[in-house]
């Protein structure tokens, strides 16, 4: 029997799901954790490959805006649930459910696709590159000390209910969304994501917990979440701290809310996952050693329309290049372009047939365009190819950006 790729119809969600966490795993999530997905699921954005009355493939897409530097927020498809089953492998389910997206996402206009890879290696075949790093830290905080910053001391801290705090929360997120690229603008539903907290998820550690950071005048200026793993050696309390989330609007709320999680009673050890790589923790503890910061890959990024996607975001400074590009998945996209940015960042980018100042495939756009990862670093490694002299550094310097780029959260 042939195989069938079809947009998912609203009564074949829990087969189309059930197959999902069949792929990955088989582990079933809480009750909790599937009606937020459902109820997060874009029936008209998600595939399914069907074998007869079995689900064997899936791929879904929210629909996003992501914040680039500049500070604009871009229409991206937030590519998700991607999985093919154990009985399907090798034999083209997975390429023909990217293909069908890409092709999707194009005629929707959204100029980028995004996602987080279970396995990294899979997506760059696809013309994914990586494009922002998430840092974890295990701060031993019977040795480590904060130094705070002026200020630190009038920050008024509150324990509130994650869900009722929700609000306010939200509005703190929401004004540091244009401050760093690669955070999405919470659509509605998606706060919900961030105090989902079900019971066989915690593994063994507390309920969430939630504590506001106020101004003096009352304005909520910060807050964090996060879980207490209580643990007892024969020498007394080792208790650990896990930080879930952990935003502030200004240093003096930042320092207060690290404060407060490095004080927590019974505890020695803070262990915070998925921070920016310049998150200011690193320049606040005593001994960086004993934090133990580790980085890993975190959100991939695609061109979908190249021209479009490059004249979304704004730049270091003034630019004339021309880039030959290579990406065959995607071939509307293949040429020669000529990005052109102004005093302001501002840029415009048309195809051209002048010759070529660079060399590099779309994958590695993606990952330069956010400015986490520069052009050069990626040069360095053979995947960027400089035909000009000149032309790297001054291109590699426009694509930067001032604060690294951040994925505060999965999808």
């Amino acid at each position: 029997m042939a195989l069938e790729m079809r947009v998912l119809q609203s009564d074949e969600w829990d087969v189309w799901y059930d197959h999902l966490e069949l792929a990955f795993g088989g582990v079933p999530e809480s009750a909790q954790e599937r009606d937020l997905y459902r109820s997060l699921t874009e029936p008209g954005r998600s595939l399914g490959v069907w074998d007869g009355e079995t689900c064997v493939g899936s791929a879904g897409a929210f629909s996003f805006r992501l914040s680039v530097p500049g500070g604009a927020l871009v229409p991206a498809a937030g590519v998700t649930m991607v999985g093919v089953a154990p009985t399907h492998r090798r034999r083209g389910v997975l390429t023909s459910m990217m293909r069908r997206q890409l092709d999707d996402v194009r005629a929707g206009g959204e100029p980028l696709a995004v996602l987080t890879a279970s396995e990294p290696a899979i997506y760059g075949r696809f013309g994914y590159g990586t494009a922002t790093y998430a840092l974890s830290v295990t701060v031993d905080t019977t040795r480590v000390r904060l130094s705070l910053p002026a200020g630190t001391d009038e920050v008024r801290l509150r324990l509130v209910d994650p869900q009722k705090a929700l609000p306010d929360c939200e509005q703190v997120y929401a004004q540091l969304v244009a401050r760093r690229p690669g955070m999405p603008a919470r659509q509605p539903g998606w706060e919900r994501f961030t105090v989902l907290d079900p019971e066989a998820a915690r593994g063994g550690a507390s309920p969430l917990k939630c504590v506001v950071a106020e101004r003096a005048d009352g304005e909520v200026a910060g807050y964090a979440r996060y879980r207490v793993r209580a643990d007892w050696e024969p020498q007394g309390p080792e208790g650990k701290v896990e930080v879930a989330d952990l935003d502030a609007l200004d240093p003096a709320v930042t320092a207060a809310l690290w404060r407060y999680l490095f004080e927590l009673d019974l505890t020695s050890t803070v262990r915070a996952g998925k921070r920016p790589v310049d998150d200011p923790l690193l320049h606040l503890v005593s001994d960086i050693r004993r934090s133990r910061p580790s980085p890993r890959d975190s959100l991939h990024l695609r061109l979908v329309d190249l021209p479009a996607a490059l004249e979304a975001r704004t730049y270091a400074g003034p630019l004339d290049v021309v880039m030959e590009v290579e990406d065959a998945f995607c071939p509307w996209n293949e040429g020669r372009w000529r990005l052109v940015c102004d005093a302001q960042g501002a840029a415009r980018c048309m195809r051209t047939a002048d010759p070529a100042d660079l060399e590099l495939s779309v994958r590695e756009l993606g990952s330069a365009y956010l400015g986490g990862i520069t052009l050069s670093s990626l040069a360095a490694a053979g995947r960027v190819r400089e035909l000009v002299p000149g032309a790297l550094t001054a291109a590699s310097r426009a694509f930067t950006s001032d604060v690294s780029p951040w994925l505060p959260h999965g999808f």
